[in-house]
């Protein structure tokens, strides 16, 4: 027994001394190929700190750690992090490292990790960071190295973003503890996985199905690598206290997905089943009672992929029976709880879509009972067979649900048939008849403390003949009571082909308050809107100009309205406005606004208002007079930071993809209005305009101005322009414009478009005039994108000094001429175009001492020179002697006797994508035979390159 002891004691020193010695013998080693695998197989860069070799940090296997771990994206999101970790630790195979020096690696540890999977709008995705080893490079049996072999991967606490764009989809997991077990370097293994997550986020088009959900998953996946399919095999999961069971397979594909899934959760209650509703329901449903039995399933079976515009079927149907709902409070509780409900959505397109709601029951009582039956198909053209009836005494139904932050009272009564086709684009309306009716409502919540009282309504819809022109609304009266104000609304609306109307309102309005009530959050002022409004006509009599058969009138009063739009970063702030109904025009009568540090003052009016709110795609039309102390443009762009969140998903992600840009201004395409513009100071990125005057214009999203002047770097700009943005990264724009008499030094040293264009006006002083027209692209910033300007124009050099000019000087030092340095070119014109990021120069003459110098030729907007300067001896310059100038405007080079300059290949721009496909550059210096082929050669590259970016355009 002592020997047996003995060897056990020797046994297990031996392990624990192999233990200690084996991380001291092999460091280097592992350190190495730990590198050596990096830099091979990722494209993304890698940053650690230490690397350890122990056995102790994931015992008993050996590991060689990584700590503090960071791992970039890959193009174009080099500068994005994609992995970041306390640990990262690879398990070693013993056997191989101590008899074969090889590192073989079967497990994977990653410990407080954060990974950021992102696929912005184009497809482009960050992940793509491994360099896969080629297919067709025989393998080396030979070599010694690392290879990966896995058994085993084990993630700890990790937070998971997958924010894909392109698919609107959004994932968030928090406390992610997952364990993956199986033969993972096998080309066909099963995956035995335990994933637990704490908080889990999923969204689709914005819209939450899932919001802080714990979740529990017990898998065996069958993977095959080759065809990168993944089976499930046995999937069960649980959200919440919801099990679901999962089957199918998703194969990843070049272009996107081959899924086919479905899954179900059979035979479980109501409570389960609300589980899985938003945290805030959660604890409203611990105290309430809850009973009845339901079922869900849904499938996705299809293709995902964005470049071939194809999308998966969705199909799901929730189950509810003889359900009861009652909370301890309620007189009587809510019983025969039954719902039926099947959705099926072809390819994810809410066009196809059907919704068959076959039942929808529940009674409070022996009185109150309510029935609903709707199915619906399609969307903007809908069919659409809907039956609800029923009478809800909104006390009980209050007490029975135990709603906590909501005390109501009121008799509803509802009963609605609908039968035919829902679109507005064939005027089709289902045929109708119903009445919604609610009797002495009170309404009440714990956000505010005064109630909303003697709420009453009465609303009757009627169709006959499926048509818009059949349809009939009248609501008679809608009216409430709110802090000792009545609110009084009638309408009687007949015939919506041709829309009938007849409209009374009158009452005041707090609507911070009343937003109060509600929780809406957003509004933070007291805005009151008072209204004594009477409006009755006919929808055509305003179009055909039958201004005199409307009899719209009344006054609406604002104050202190705060509003937002999906397209501006801030909060327009409406101090005062005093509208009067006049007929076919609302009169702004006062009206004064703020937006940021910029001030607003209308005066005028808008035409045809009621017609826009009418009309699905109205546009607003109007003549004013505005007004302003200061406006900052850069307020305006749409991706600069400010209080606005209610922010269309468009500019969400395009400030999630561009985090450093500011957008561009975004132009509304409803409204046709017509400004005579006044303001004292208008800024634009540093930029100060005074005095400006003119006429403006909005139409079709763009913005026009026409005979508009004001004042700039001290001298009085005239300008015509049109702008339109196309994206909110992107815009385009046309100007002319015209100055006199500015001073070239001040436009230098203010102005970045003078430094960019006219590099040689630094050595320049004295006044200037200009005329000159420009088109071109805004970039994400609202810079101008160079390569993409074309114009031209004339600079009159009327009373200017020159100095320096360094290809002057270099000609005057070889021709021995200090007049060089100090040409004489008052009065002169010089006429140049762009266009493709050069600045072609018209011929013009200037004097030097006695001789006639005159220049022409080509530079490109970053510097390089073409140009051929012709030296005119006296008499009057008959003679001359040319002298091509090539190089940069830093480091010009000249070639006496030769009018031979070396060509500037110009740059190639692609409008549809606002990408510079090629940047100009110098051609080789040539015979006139290559020169011509060369250029050829560069056309039909250039051509070819933005015929594959137009080809890429059309995929994304």
């Amino acid at each position: 027994m002592l020997k047996t002891f003995k060897w056990i004691g020797i046994f297990i020193l031996s392990i624990l001394f192999l233990m200690f010695i084996i991380p001291i013998l092999f460091p280097g080693t592992i350190a190495e190929q730990v590198k050596i695998f990096a830099n091979k197989r990722l494209a993304g860069k890698l940053d650690y700190k230490k690397t350890h070799l122990t056995f102790f940090r994931h015992f008993p296997s050996l590991t060689v750690s990584v700590d503090e771990v960071l791992l970039l994206g890959s193009k174009p999101f080099q500068q994005d992090t994609l992995l970041s970790a306390k640990e990262v630790a690879a398990g070693i195979n013993l056997k191989n490292l101590i008899f074969d020096g090889e590192v073989k690696i079967d497990e994977i540890y990653v410990t407080d990790a954060y990974a950021n999977v992102f696929v912005n709008s184009k497809g482009q995705a960050n992940y793509n960071v491994y360099v896969p080893t080629p297919s067709d490079t025989p393998k080396d049996t030979t070599s010694k190295g690392a290879s990966i072999k896995l058994d085993l991967i084990k993630f700890r606490n990790w937070h998971i973003r997958y924010d894909d764009h392109s698919a609107k989809i959004l994932v968030d997991a928090k406390g992610l503890n997952y364990t993956g077990k199986g033969g993972l370097s096998e080309d066909i293994f099963d995956l035995n996985t335990d994933l637990n997550i704490d908080k889990l986020d999923f969204s689709l088009d914005r819209i939450y199905y899932a919001k802080q959900k714990s979740l529990h998953a017990d898998l065996i996946t069958r993977i095959n690598t080759h065809a990168l399919t993944f089976v499930l095999r046995k999937n069960e999961l649980r959200i919440n206290n919801l099990p679901l069971k999962f089957t199918g397979f998703v194969s990843i594909l070049k272009d996107g997905y081959d899924i086919d899934i479905k899954a179900a959760s059979k035979k479980t209650t109501i409570r389960d089943m609300i589980s899985v509703l938003p945290p805030q329901y959660l604890d409203w449903a611990n105290d309430t009672k809850l009973e009845g039995n339901s079922d869900l399933f849904f499938s996705l079976k299809g293709t995902f992929s964005e470049p071939r515009n194809r999308k998966p079927d969705f199909k799901a149907f929730l189950l509810v029976k003889n359900g009861t709902i009652s909370s301890g409070k309620a007189p009587v509780p809510m019983t025969n709880l039954n719902v039926d409900l099947n959705i099926d959505l072809p390819s994810l397109d809410l066009e196809q879509m059907t919704l068959d709601l076959k039942t929808l029951n529940f009674d409070l009582g022996k009185k109150d009972k309510f029935r609903a039956v709707i199915k619906t198909k399609g969307l903007s053209e809908m069919n659409v067979n809907a039956n609800v009836n029923g009478t809800v005494d909104l006390q009980i139904l209050d007490k029975a649900l135990g709603l906590k932050q909501v005390d109501m009272t009121g008799l509803m009564t509802a009963n609605i048939h609908a039968n035919g086709t829902f679109s507005m684009d064939k005027k089709l309306f289902p045929k109708t008849d119903g009445f919604i009716n609610l009797k002495d409502g009170w309404l009440k919540t714990t956000y505010y403390p005064n109630p909303i009282k003697n709420i009453n309504l009465t609303a009757n819809i009627n169709n006959a003949d499926s048509t818009f022109a059949g349809l009939g609304v009248k609501i008679a009266p809608f009216q409430f009571d709110f802090e000792g104000n009545p609110v009084f609304i009638t309408a009687d609306l007949q015939n919506f082909e041709d829309l009938l109307y007849k409209v009374r309102a009158e009452g005041v309005l707090n609507v911070g308050n009343i937003y109060q009530v509600f929780a809406r959050k957003g509004v933070d002022v007291s805005g009151i809107i008072t209204a004594d409004l009477s409006l009755n006509g006919r929808e055509s009599y305003a179009t055909t100009g039958q201004y005199d058969k409307l009899d719209n009138r009344g006054t609406l009063i604002l104050k202190n309205i705060k509003a937002t739009t999906s397209y501006l970063p801030k909060s327009f702030f409406l101090k005062e406005g005093n509208f009067e109904f006049e007929n076919e025009k609302m009169w702004f009568r006062k009206f004064y606004a703020t937006y940021g540090k910029s001030d607003f003052s209308l005066d005028g009016y808008l035409l045809n208002t009621i017609n826009y709110f009418i009309e699905r795609k109205g546009t607003l039309h109007g003549n004013f007079d505005l007004h302003s102390k200061y406006i900052l443009v850069d307020e305006f762009m749409a991706l600069k930071n400010g209080d606005n969140e209610d922010k269309s998903l468009e500019l969400e992600y395009a400030k999630a993809e561009n985090p450093k840009s500011s957008g561009v201004v975004i132009v509304p395409e409803n409204l046709d209005v017509s400004l005579h513009a006044t303001a004292t100071k208008v800024n634009f990125k540093g930029l100060d305009i005074d005095q400006l005057n003119g006429t403006a214009a909005i139409k079709d999203g763009q913005v026009y101005l026409d005979s508009t002047s004001f004042n700039i770097i001290g001298s009085r700009m005239e300008i015509a322009a049109r702008y339109q943005n196309e994206s909110p990264i992107t815009a385009n724009f046309d100007v002319a414009y015209k100055v006199q008499d500015f001073d070239v030094q001040r436009a230098y040293k203010e102005i970045d478009m003078v430094r960019e264009l006219a590099t040689s006006a630094k050595s320049v002083s004295g006044i200037v005039s200009l005329d000159y027209k420009l088109k071109g692209d805004f970039d994400e910033n609202m810079n101008p994108i160079y390569p993409s300007l074309e114009g031209g124009g004339v600079i009159n050099l009327r009373d200017v000094a020159v100095k320096n000019i360094k290809m002057l000087s270099v000609i005057g030092d070889n021709v021995g001429s200090d007049a060089f340095n100090n040409p004489d070119m008052k009065g002169v014109n010089i006429e140049t175009h762009i266009k493709d990021n050069l600045i072609h120069i018209d011929k013009f003459t200037f004097k030097v001492f006695i001789l006639r110098p005159s220049i022409s030729g080509t530079a490109s907007i970053n510097g390089l020179l073409n140009i051929i300067v012709r030296i005119g001896l006296p008499p009057a310059g008959l003679i001359g002697i040319p002298v091509a100038v090539t190089g940069t405007s830093e480091q010009p080079k000249i070639r006496f006797f030769t009018r031979k300059g070396q060509e500037i290949l110009q740059a190639v721009y692609n409008r549809k994508v606002n990408t510079v496909v090629r940047e100009e550059k110098r051609a080789t210096r040539k015979s006139q035979k290559e020169q011509r082929k060369e250029i050829k050669e560069q056309k039909k590259e250039a051509e070819k390159a933005q015929k594959q970016v137009d080809k890429d355009v059309k995929k994304t």
